[in-house]
């Protein structure tokens, strides 16, 4: 199942189901969330319905009235436009986020109705042959826009397997399914049998060439683990692509949308620091991220895992930072990042009044305040980078020959020269580097 923006409709109206467990700011927020996210994908809010319910679980996720009310709003295609319009079950949300249509204005005809949260199979069905339009829940919009931006062969293959997982329980018999079997190799197998085993030996397949990828990718780390790395992490648009360009001079893509950037890229540190210090850009976060991204992230996410430092990017200006941070915390508790050492960064200070940046560094005084924008806020992070760094380094004196050819060149290569001296027969370097790398340059210097 692939979801498809048209180019006439591109209208989208969001249901929210409101539980003794998801209410009041959250569900709000949530639904804001949501419409975010359709955006990104390229259709147009036009309204917004709730209802509540005691849990999404049931068969039909909707009520009879409201069902009717909502098959107006899309033009009258299913079955509930005969339903009673005086069944009203529900209470309308009465505190939607400004930038979304509220209920009860007049709706431009929705062709596409999103749920913000995640319906089984059966329920998917039953409303689509309700409303007579397209019907999408949460995780299906997130697994869509990660289908799309998707760039590295890595992130295509981790995003197949979610979706692939995500439409297999969905899928459905053709019309003629039922009734005609299918002649030849696995005869006796309907239509929708057929499409499942299909769906079954890809993702089989895709397992296989994710591990092989995996492989090459656990050994560039390895190549790269006697560096000092960080890892910026956060929720998705908190500005860690931004700041990625602005630390490391790279042309990293960043833009104003969600999961803008879903490969881990990896960069040096700019200024150039001797050793060089490593910077990786990892896909961002958001509530309710569904399990199998997560799962088929893990090896994306095994940059931060191997981190030396973890910078935790959060938009100060959204007011709603704090429960996208314990969202972050969650997930790298799942994939088993910790014991790290860890910077909140409080990004996108520029977008805060004076009076809102002191309440926030007397909330977070261990934190750093942030703009991309601010050279002496960038200028700032890089010396907080470079003294963490090198606080895990050794400073030790070594005594190069004059006969030792091409030694002092590789030193200065790979170590912070702090001081030399020159005498009549070698040259004695004060130097600060990472252990191994002196017990390699000691091991060398006893070869001479």
């Amino acid at each position: 199942m692939q979801l498809t923006a048209k180019a006439s409709l591109p209208n989208a109206l969001l249901i929210s189901i409101s539980t003794p467990h998801f209410k009041g700011d959250e569900a709000t927020e949530s639904l804001a969330e949501l419409a975010r996210l359709v955006t990104t994908l390229g259709f147009k809010v036009v309204g917004t319905q709730s209802q509540k319910q005691s849990s999404t679980q049931k068969v039909n996720v909707l009520g009879s009235g409201k069902l009717a009310e909502i098959a107006r709003l899309t033009g009258n295609k299913g079955s509930a436009a005969d339903e009673d319009e005086n069944f009203l079950d529900d209470d309308p949300l009465s505190d939607m986020p400004s930038e979304i249509p509220s209920d009860g204005l007049d709706f431009a005809c929705a062709d596409v109705v999103v749920f913000d949260c995640d319906l089984t199979p059966s329920q998917l069905r039953n409303v689509e042959n309700q409303l007579g339009v397209e019907v999408f829940d949460r995780t299906g919009i997130i697994i869509e826009i990660f289908s799309r931006h998707a760039r590295t062969k890595t992130a295509k293959l981790q995003v197949e397997i979610a979706r692939l997982n995500y439409v297999a329980p969905r899928l459905r018999e053709t019309t003629t399914g039922d009734k005609e079997r299918q002649m030849g190799k696995g005869a006796g197998e309907t239509t929708l049998e057929l499409n499942r085993r299909k769906v079954r030996d890809q993702l089989a397949e895709l397992k296989r060439e994710l591990v092989n990828v995996q492989d090459v990718m656990m050994d560039r780390r390895e190549q790269r683990s006697e560096l000092f790395s960080v890892a910026l992490i956060g929720y998705t648009n908190a500005g860690k692509s931004s700041m990625m360009r602005a630390i490391t001079g790279s042309d990293v893509e960043g833009e104003n949308k969600l999961f803008a950037t879903l490969d881990t890229t990896v960069r040096a540190l700019y200024p150039i620091t001797q050793p060089r210090i490593l910077v990786s850009d990892t896909v961002g976060f958001i509530k309710k991220l569904p399990h199998d991204l997560v799962a088929s992230f893990h090896s994306t996410l095994a940059e931060a895992h191997d981190a030396s430092l973890l910078l935790y990017v959060v938009d100060a200006s959204d007011a709603s930072f704090r429960s996208q941070l314990d969202v972050v915390h969650n997930v790298l508790a799942e994939v088993g990042v910790q014991g790290s050492k860890k910077l909140l960064v409080l990004n996108k200070s520029d977008q805060l009044s004076d009076e809102q940046q002191q309440a926030l560094m007397a909330e977070f005084p261990d934190a750093m305040m942030t703009s991309t924008r601010n050279p002496a806020d960038i200028a700032k992070l890089h010396k907080y980078i470079v003294d963490t760094a090198q606080s895990d380094m050794i400073e030790e004196e070594v005594i190069i020959p004059y006969t030792a050819k091409g030694i002092v060149g590789e030193i200065r290569s790979t170590m912070s020269v702090i001081k030399e001296e020159y005498e009549y027969s070698h040259i004695k370097l004060t130097v600060r580097s990472n252990a191994i790398d002196l017990e390699r340059l000691k091991k060398r210097m006893l070869d001479l």
